[in-house]
């Protein structure tokens, strides 16, 4: 195997688990978050002699992804809907209250708009910072600021509903 070859492969071996983790947390649904991480890494391997000299192809192929997920809310005709009846629930043991489980924050960031969810997703659960944010998804600090607020406040919302929702049933 050709060196450049081994360089890929040894990056997608590392990174594979952490860019399949943000496209799902982008997109919302592990199939489409692996065929959107499939999809940029594809475009990556294409791209492999350019981006190793770049210096962080971790943060190239992290834009790659958001933006492959991105991509795929513009054409609806790429877009699946699966159908698929659901597993019974499994209910926690014991949370702290105050706190949203797992599917409560899941649900809710499926309902946040594409831009919003790439904001979230990136600032919070990558840890990144509004400059990397913005630099990511090629958009202005105040428009990651503000897309990152409205989507903590409709997450808020979306989990307050859920949970008034399940103690009224």
């Amino acid at each position: 195997m050709a060196d450049r070859d081994r360089e890929y492969v040894e990056f997608v071996e590392a990174m594979n688990v952490s860019l399949r983790r943000t496209a799902f947390l982008v997109c919302g649904d592990r199939h489409k978050a692996d065929d959107v991480v499939q999809d940029a890494l594809y475009k990556l391997y294409l791209a492999w002699p350019k981006v190793r000299g770049v210096g962080n192809p971790h943060a190239y192929a992290r834009r790659m992804v958001v933006n492959a997920a991105q991509d795929g809310h513009r054409r609806p005709w790429r877009r699946e809907v699966a159908i698929a009846e659901l597993p019974e629930r499994i209910q926690p043991d014991d949370f702290t209250a105050g706190h949203a489980d797992r599917d409560e924050v899941l649900d809710a960031l499926r309902a946040l708009g594409p831009r919003q969810r790439a904001c979230v997703v990136l600032r919070y659960y990558e840890d990144l910072s509004v400059e990397q944010t913005a630099e990511i998804l090629g958009c202005s600090q105040g428009t990651v600021k503000s897309q990152a607020a409205r989507g903590l406040e409709t997450l808020r919302q979306a989990i307050d509903r859920a949970r008034r929702t399940s103690c009224a049933s």
